[in-house]
């Protein structure tokens, strides 16, 4: 007799708490895994009456603006990851999702690995939109937005795999001065 009563409480439990497992497991499973694959490029898109085409840009080199995001913590990036504002990911509007570039502070030269994850941004005359961590990285969290260099790599594993991990990459060589003063007058030279 106790064991039956006890089947019949273990039954009742499981019946009770089945809707919240399987409410917990929904959004779990909201959110695809990070991973390098499949890499998506996606179709041509509008925000704002600005149509954006997606496309594969193995060569993708470009200075502008950038910016950073970290209010949208556990929201699903364009990729369907969970969006972590501490990793060293990135907003584009184009590039294959996911895809890896160095971003290069124009004002001091340093340069980080990032992992594109996310759509954007879709603010004027910006090009690649920063996680927080990412920012704080680069050095412009406190000032909002800085001119930059962004261009698509191809990093090693290694390097791709603390990224997925939300952590920093390798350290990267900054801009020599040279560079970096090539670097400021083509981005001066693009905005006339």
């Amino acid at each position: 007799m106790h064991d039956d009563l006890s089947d019949w409480r273990g039954a009742r439990r499981l019946i009770t708490l089945a809707p919240l497992m399987l409410a917990l497991a929904a959004c779990g499973g909201r959110y695809r895994p990070v991973s390098d694959f499949p890499v998506k490029i996606g179709r041509p898109y509008t925000v704002r009456g600005i149509t954006y085409t997606p496309a594969a840009a193995p060569t993708y080199d470009e200075v502008g603006l950038a910016g950073w995001y970290g209010n949208e913590s556990g929201n699903q990036t364009a990729n369907g990851e969970k969006f972590r504002t501490k990793a060293i990911t990135g907003a584009h509007t184009t590039l294959p999702l996911p895809s890896y570039v160095e971003v290069t502070s124009l004002e001091t030269g340093r340069t980080i690995l990032v992992r594109i994850n996310d759509r954007g941004p879709f603010a004027r005359g910006r090009i690649v939109d920063l996680s927080r961590g990412a920012a704080a990285l680069l050095g412009i969290r406190v000032v909002g937005t800085a001119g930059v260099r962004v261009r698509r790599v191809d990093p090693p594993e290694r390097d791709r795999a603390r990224l997925r991990d939300g952590k920093a990459a390798a350290t990267r060589a900054d801009a020599s001065p040279a560079d970096l003063a090539a670097l400021r007058y083509r981005w001066q030279n693009s905005t006339r």
